[in-house]
């Protein structure tokens, strides 16, 4: 798929590692239902890491507690966690603010992610709810990414052509998203297949000049 710039109409952005450094918030959110699963959470483990980071929180808890009892459990525990107390531990990336002040108004802007609950509250925390028109979230697709679902609602939302967007992630979950979904697929700070690769959020300015 050859990315023609000059037909993009939306630019949609998946949240955790592409718009926030959210390891800790994870860490912590996980490490605790861990703890009380009689488990613990490795820190070192890239393994671990890439799925608390990139899946979904069902899918997540389910990999881990696969017996439906203990995955019931997790998911109570889960659920009692207050995750608003957690995002101010979560960073915002460089550039981003800025990039999407100037892409506002000339493209749609939408959020594409494999939170459920939570990502109404850090729109909300980092004052930036108002630059989304259209925000995506496991809850309320079908099936959460790597499944092309979410992005195809995204398309309907806005009643654009697949290649009228540009998806911009971080993960493999991404990428097969993306590639299911027919979206021009942007890596960031990832080597990642994409149309593009860029590691500064100013880089998509650059792009869609």
């Amino acid at each position: 798929m050859s990315l023609s710039v000059a037909g993009i109409k939306a630019v949609i952005y998946d949240c955790d590692g592409v718009m926030f450094d959210s390891i800790e918030a994870n860490c912590v959110f996980y490490g605790e239902i861990f703890r009380q699963m009689g488990m613990k959470l490795d820190r070192h483990d890239p393994t671990m890491m890439r799925i608390i980071h990139t899946f979904a929180n069902r899918e997540v808890l389910k990999y881990y507690f696969p017996d439906e009892e203990r995955f019931a459990k997790a998911l109570q525990i889960a659920k009692g966690i207050n995750y608003t107390s957690l995002v101010p531990l979560m960073k915002m990336e460089d550039e981003l603010e800025t990039t999407l002040a100037a892409l506002k108004g000339r493209v749609h802007l939408a959020v594409c992610t494999n939170r459920s609950s939570s990502m109404d509250a850090v729109l909300a925390e980092f004052r930036l709810a108002d630059y989304f028109s259209f925000v995506m979230t496991a809850a309320k697709a079908s099936f959460p990414k790597p499944h092309p679902d979410p992005l195809n609602r995204i398309l309907v939302h806005f009643k654009l052509k697949p290649e009228e967007a540009l998806f911009v992630g971080d993960s493999a979950l991404d990428a097969e998203a993306a590639s299911a979904a027919s979206v021009p697929f942007v890596a960031y700070k990832s080597d990642l297949y994409g149309e593009r690769r860029i590691k500064r959020h100013g880089e998509l300015l650059a792009l869609l000049a």
